[in-house]
């Protein structure tokens, strides 16, 4: 497992796309109902800005530097 968590609120989540776009390592993706859906946490590298970018608050990152 990584060293960090995605939380998704798939109700919050308007299928934006945005947090989609600006993940470096292509962790997230959306899914059939175009929901942000993480995909590859192995790959999350804890940069939060999948969270920072999204504008409706419906992902939180956790783990190594900020449980």
């Amino acid at each position: 497992m990584g060293k960090y968590t995605i939380k998704v609120q798939p109700k919050w989540c308007k299928s934006c796309g945005v947090c989609v776009a600006f993940c470096p390592k292509q962790v997230l993706v959306l899914d059939d109902a175009g929901k942000a859906s993480v995909q590859n946490l192995e790959a999350c590298i804890g940069c939060r800005l999948c969270e920072i970018r999204c504008s409706d608050f419906a992902i939180e990152v956790g783990g190594e530097n900020g449980e």
